[in-house]
């Protein structure tokens, strides 16, 4: 196990921001260094004690994802080692964890892909017997595998705030709102664009849930985020298929009409919901053994998907 990192303090290189995770640090005008933490955040709140060897996951199976599907969309990798971009004395901030990656425009939205009927996706059945618009069968049970992955796009929320299902109109306004320079320089239509990135998110789904399955492992759902280059063509960016932008369930534990356990922060949410905590920060500290489980659920994810013993 290594030493968390909770903040990067790269002094080398401008810093952009930081998300709930990752802090982005600008090289130059074409290519960004991303650095994943191992923070962890729970109901949109980044909770003070960091997950050891999250980050390093989250960086492994994100390239691996990023190698493997690459076939299907391009993607934000440079091939640049981050530890070359930085000064000697910061090198173990980013050894394991980060990604030199080309800076594009981010579309304004979360693109979802849901296979089966958990989260917001069943409240929405609940409610209406559809999700983000998209009319189901009648009769369906939670975590019901659906007939067919559904893409259900979703705002992108700030830190603190929950993310919104969208219709893929909705969504088609907001890449055509907040894109307008890069679509007129490159000749697009959010309309193209739109449709690109839902043929695309459905592709890396399916082919990202078939290898999975033959792992153990279901892929219940899974948000994916898009950038445009200069020419307006699409690219896969920030992370791909990690348990912390997706559902994996053990498929030897799953059955329709429960909520199956998962290879993410679940152990996390539950010593949540026992504390008497408004769900606002600042959050709770974590015991030590919730961390630990919570680390070993990330590791046994990362090493039954690639194939490869995790070593930090």
């Amino acid at each position: 196990m290594s030493e968390p990192l909770f903040q990067s303090t790269l002094r080398s290189l401008p810093l952009l921001g930081r998300g709930k995770v990752r802090d982005i640090y600008a090289l130059d005008d074409d290519k960004l260094l991303i650095v994943t933490s191992d923070r962890l955040s729970a109901f949109d709140v980044v909770l003070p004690d960091p997950i050891p060897d999250k980050g390093k996951v989250l960086t492994r199976l994100a390239s691996f994802w990023f190698s493997r599907l690459a076939g299907i969309v391009a993607n934000q990798l440079t091939g640049i080692d981050p530890e070359a971009v930085v000064t000697d004395d910061e090198r173990d901030q980013v050894r394991g964890r980060s990604l030199v990656v080309r800076r594009l425009r981010p579309l304004p939205i979360e693109a979802v892909v849901r296979g089966y009927l958990i989260g917001s996706g069943w409240q929405d059945y609940q409610r209406t017997g559809s999700v983000c618009g998209l009319v189901l069968p009648a009769g369906l049970q939670l975590a019901s595998r659906l007939p067919e992955p559904l893409f259900t796009p979703a705002t992108k929320a700030a830190i603190g705030a929950h993310d919104e299902n969208i219709s893929f109109a909705e969504a088609q306004a907001a890449c055509a709102a907040v894109l307008a320079d890069v679509l007129a320089t490159s000749g697009r239509s959010a309309a193209v664009v739109g449709e690109e990135a839902l043929a695309a998110a459905l592709a890396l789904y399916r082919a990202a849930a078939d290898y999975a399955a033959a792992r153990g492992i279901i892929i219940a759902d899974t948000k994916f985020e898009f950038g445009l280059d200069a020419a307006g063509k699409l690219h896969l960016i920030d992370e791909a298929l990690t348990p912390d932008s997706s559902r994996f369930w053990p498929a030897d534990a799953y059955c329709a009409g429960s909520n199956p356990p998962s290879y993410d922060k679940q152990f996390v949410r539950d010593y949540l919901a026992t504390l008497a905590w408004d769900k606002r920060a600042p959050g709770p500290r974590l015991p030590a053994e919730v961390i630990a489980r919570t680390r070993a659920k990330y590791l046994e994810a990362c090493e039954r998907l690639t194939g490869e013993p995790f070593a930090a």
